[in-house]
């Protein structure tokens, strides 16, 4: 079927996240139901990257609440209205 794009595995999760990191963006969830790739205005080198990885690995859509858990697991988090500007401070805080 044209146009059918592929679908994500939960297994392939941390191979999308490294993927993301090693491109030079910050990806980290933002509170429980979200994430975002940090501020690609500031990596323009990794824009085409980030597509290619997206492309890669196809609609992530149905894996929100799994990639959330996983950056949570891992620091990679920000909570709204929290005191913490940037993910890497939650270690400070442990």
């Amino acid at each position: 079927m044209a146009g059918t794009k592929r679908l994500m595995k939960a297994s392939e999760i941390p191979a999308f996240v490294d993927k993301v990191i090693e491109a030079g963006c910050h990806i980290c969830a933002v509170g429980h139901f979200g994430y975002v790739f940090g501020d690609t205005e500031e990596h323009l080198d990794a824009r085409e990257e980030i597509e290619r990885i997206k492309e890669e690995f196809g609609d992530r859509d149905l894996l929100l609440p799994e990639i959330v858990n996983y950056l949570r697991s891992h620091g990679r988090y920000i909570d709204p209205g929290s005191p913490v500007a940037h993910w890497s401070e939650n270690q400070k805080l442990q």
